[in-house]
């Protein structure tokens, strides 16, 4: 999959944003936009290759999350419903939906769990960690890709500067 690439030093549509806010209140601090309106553009940009990218592998993006946070967790690649909502930032009734329609495609599987009479563990079948693990190969190559103009040093960089804005939502 190809992505365009706008040089550090030209323009790209935030800049345009911001110069008709400039234009239109010019008492108004902007400022913030030259970052997180270039964030949440991103992400519109990366959930599309994604959503391309797991479509290749016969995903959603949701099954993706669930079943890589299953293939994460080791093996035996099992996890309970409850950790799959806090892995998964979901709710418990999405959760059940989503196990129970990944549990009809034969990706994961329920399974009692033997701590807790009542409870149920979920684990990645063998064909499902097979697709995760394609999926997310596949997904790497791409993003690989996006980050290509950035030397090692820039992406750690720009991995902590971000790690620092996502604190505030995360802790």
């Amino acid at each position: 999959m190809s992505h365009q690439r706008s040089s550090s030093t030209g323009n790209d549509e935030v800049d345009t944003i911001v110069a008709a806010w400039h234009r239109e209140a010019p008492d108004l601090d902007v400022e913030p936009l030259h970052v997180l309106s270039r964030l949440t553009r991103l992400a519109r940009h990366l959930d599309l290759a994604r959503r391309t990218a797991f479509a290749e592998h016969g995903l959603e993006v949701w099954e993706f999350d669930v079943m890589s946070a299953l293939r994460r967790s080791g093996a035996p690649y099992e996890l309970s419903p409850g950790d799959l909502v806090k892995a998964t930032l979901s709710t418990s009734g999405t959760m059940t939906n989503r196990i129970d329609r990944l549990a009809r495609r034969g990706l994961v599987d329920r399974r009692p769990d033997p701590a807790d009479r009542r409870g149920v563990r979920v684990r990645l079948t063998t064909q499902g960690c097979r697709i995760t693990e394609d999926a997310l190969a596949g997904l790497l190559d791409h993003e690989r890709g996006l980050l290509e103009d950035l030397d090692p040093d820039e992406r750690r960089q720009l991995a902590a500067m971000l790690a620092r804005i996502m604190a505030a939502f995360e802790h």
